[in-house]
Protein backbone atom coordinates (compact mmCIF):
# COMPACT_ATOMS: atom_id res chain seq x y z
CA UNK A 1 0.00 0.00 0.00
CA UNK A 2 2.83 2.33 0.76
CA UNK A 3 4.66 1.73 -2.22
CA UNK A 4 1.34 2.60 -4.48
CA UNK A 5 0.97 5.91 -2.29
CA UNK A 6 5.19 6.60 -3.02
CA UNK A 7 4.01 6.16 -6.40
CA UNK A 8 1.41 7.97 -6.84
CA UNK A 9 2.51 11.01 -5.32
CA UNK A 10 5.82 10.63 -7.50
CA UNK A 11 3.12 11.02 -10.95
CA UNK A 12 1.95 13.48 -9.22
CA UNK A 13 5.28 15.34 -8.90
CA UNK A 14 6.28 14.57 -12.48
CA UNK A 15 2.95 16.00 -13.68
CA UNK A 16 2.98 19.10 -12.03
CA UNK A 17 7.01 20.07 -12.64
CA UNK A 18 6.07 19.09 -16.39
CA UNK A 19 3.36 21.35 -16.51
CA UNK A 20 4.59 24.08 -14.98
CA UNK A 21 7.79 23.96 -17.32
CA UNK A 22 5.48 23.76 -20.19
CA UNK A 23 3.52 27.10 -18.75
CA UNK A 24 6.57 28.83 -19.07
CA UNK A 25 7.58 28.00 -22.07
CA UNK A 26 4.70 29.22 -23.68
CA UNK A 27 4.80 32.30 -21.40
CA UNK A 28 8.26 33.13 -22.60
CA UNK A 29 7.89 32.79 -26.01
CA UNK A 30 5.06 34.26 -26.38
CA UNK A 31 6.64 37.60 -24.49
CA UNK A 32 9.70 37.47 -26.32
CA UNK A 33 8.45 37.64 -29.48
CA UNK A 34 5.35 40.11 -28.19
CA UNK A 35 8.22 42.59 -27.13
CA UNK A 36 10.62 42.28 -29.49
CA UNK A 37 7.87 43.27 -32.29
CA UNK A 38 7.55 46.87 -32.43
CA UNK A 39 6.20 47.39 -36.35
CA UNK A 40 4.90 45.50 -39.04
CA UNK A 41 4.77 46.31 -42.67
CA UNK A 42 1.40 47.20 -44.80
CA UNK A 43 2.04 46.81 -48.26
CA UNK A 44 -0.85 49.17 -50.21
CA UNK A 45 -1.32 49.84 -53.78
CA UNK A 46 2.53 47.96 -53.98
CA UNK A 47 3.89 50.80 -51.73
CA UNK A 48 5.57 49.63 -48.54
CA UNK A 49 4.08 51.54 -45.24
CA UNK A 50 5.56 51.04 -41.35
CA UNK A 51 3.28 50.21 -38.96
CA UNK A 52 4.63 51.79 -35.28
CA UNK A 53 2.33 49.36 -33.14
CA UNK A 54 1.03 50.00 -29.64
CA UNK A 55 1.88 48.15 -26.51
CA UNK A 56 -1.49 46.12 -26.16
CA UNK A 57 -2.60 42.85 -26.52
CA UNK A 58 -4.52 43.64 -29.45
CA UNK A 59 -1.41 44.87 -31.46
CA UNK A 60 0.26 41.20 -29.95
CA UNK A 61 -3.10 39.52 -31.56
CA UNK A 62 -2.33 41.39 -34.27
CA UNK A 63 0.92 40.20 -34.99
CA UNK A 64 0.42 36.54 -34.81
CA UNK A 65 -2.66 36.99 -37.32
CA UNK A 66 -0.27 37.66 -39.94
CA UNK A 67 0.87 37.51 -42.35
CA UNK A 68 -2.45 38.06 -44.39
CA UNK A 69 -3.50 40.20 -47.49
CA UNK A 70 -6.81 41.52 -47.24
CA UNK A 71 -8.89 43.27 -49.58
CA UNK A 72 -10.17 46.40 -47.76
CA UNK A 73 -13.74 48.58 -48.26
CA UNK A 74 -13.50 52.06 -48.49
CA UNK A 75 -16.22 54.01 -46.12
CA UNK A 76 -17.16 57.73 -45.46
CA UNK A 77 -14.50 58.70 -47.50
CA UNK A 78 -11.90 58.88 -44.54
CA UNK A 79 -11.39 54.51 -44.02
CA UNK A 80 -10.51 51.26 -45.03
CA UNK A 81 -12.10 48.21 -43.24
CA UNK A 82 -12.24 44.54 -43.22
CA UNK A 83 -14.58 42.47 -40.78
CA UNK A 84 -12.05 39.70 -39.80
CA UNK A 85 -12.56 35.73 -39.89
CA UNK A 86 -11.27 35.78 -35.89
CA UNK A 87 -11.73 37.84 -33.04
CA UNK A 88 -8.80 39.92 -30.88
CA UNK A 89 -8.57 41.38 -27.67
CA UNK A 90 -9.98 44.50 -26.76
CA UNK A 91 -9.94 47.67 -24.84
CA UNK A 92 -11.85 49.88 -26.44
CA UNK A 93 -12.16 53.82 -25.60
CA UNK A 94 -13.55 56.67 -27.61
CA UNK A 95 -10.50 58.61 -28.79
CA UNK A 96 -12.32 61.66 -29.52
CA UNK A 97 -10.16 62.20 -32.84
CA UNK A 98 -8.80 59.85 -34.92
CA UNK A 99 -5.52 60.75 -37.10
CA UNK A 100 -4.75 59.73 -40.40
CA UNK A 101 -3.15 56.56 -40.30
CA UNK A 102 -4.37 55.30 -37.14
CA UNK A 103 -4.97 51.64 -37.65
CA UNK A 104 -7.89 50.23 -34.99
CA UNK A 105 -10.02 47.68 -34.16
CA UNK A 106 -13.72 48.42 -34.22
CA UNK A 107 -15.67 45.74 -31.90
CA UNK A 108 -13.60 42.37 -31.75
CA UNK A 109 -12.96 41.85 -35.61
CA UNK A 110 -13.72 45.04 -37.40
CA UNK A 111 -9.30 46.03 -39.33
CA UNK A 112 -9.85 50.04 -39.87
CA UNK A 113 -7.08 52.13 -41.51
CA UNK A 114 -7.76 55.65 -41.56
CA UNK A 115 -6.43 57.72 -44.46
CA UNK A 116 -8.41 60.99 -43.15
CA UNK A 117 -8.20 62.93 -39.83
CA UNK A 118 -11.94 63.50 -38.08
CA UNK A 119 -13.47 63.82 -34.60
CA UNK A 120 -15.05 60.75 -33.56
CA UNK A 121 -17.61 59.40 -31.01
CA UNK A 122 -17.41 55.49 -31.52
CA UNK A 123 -15.19 53.66 -29.62
CA UNK A 124 -11.68 51.82 -30.77
CA UNK A 125 -8.48 50.37 -29.76
CA UNK A 126 -5.68 51.04 -31.01
CA UNK A 127 -3.50 48.51 -32.54
CA UNK A 128 -0.99 51.07 -34.45
CA UNK A 129 -0.19 54.37 -36.55
CA UNK A 130 1.17 54.69 -40.02
CA UNK A 131 3.13 57.80 -40.71
CA UNK A 132 2.42 60.03 -43.79
CA UNK A 133 0.26 57.69 -45.28
CA UNK A 134 -1.64 59.11 -48.13
CA UNK A 135 -5.66 59.82 -49.17
CA UNK A 136 -6.61 55.85 -50.63
CA UNK A 137 -9.20 56.93 -52.73
CA UNK A 138 -12.52 55.62 -52.83
CA UNK A 139 -12.19 52.31 -54.13
CA UNK A 140 -11.56 49.40 -52.14
CA UNK A 141 -7.66 48.21 -52.04
CA UNK A 142 -5.51 45.18 -51.21
CA UNK A 143 -3.25 45.48 -48.26
CA UNK A 144 -0.35 42.80 -47.64
CA UNK A 145 0.39 42.77 -43.93
CA UNK A 146 3.46 41.35 -42.64
CA UNK A 147 6.42 40.91 -40.43
CA UNK A 148 9.63 42.72 -40.30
Amino acid sequence: MKRIKYSVFILIIIFITVGCNFKNKVNNKSNYSNEVTKTVKAIINETEYIINLEENETAKDFVNYLPQELIMNELNGNEKYIYLDTSFHTNSSNPKRINAGDVMLYGDNCLVIFYKSFDTSYSYTKIGHIDNLPNLGNESIKVRFKNN
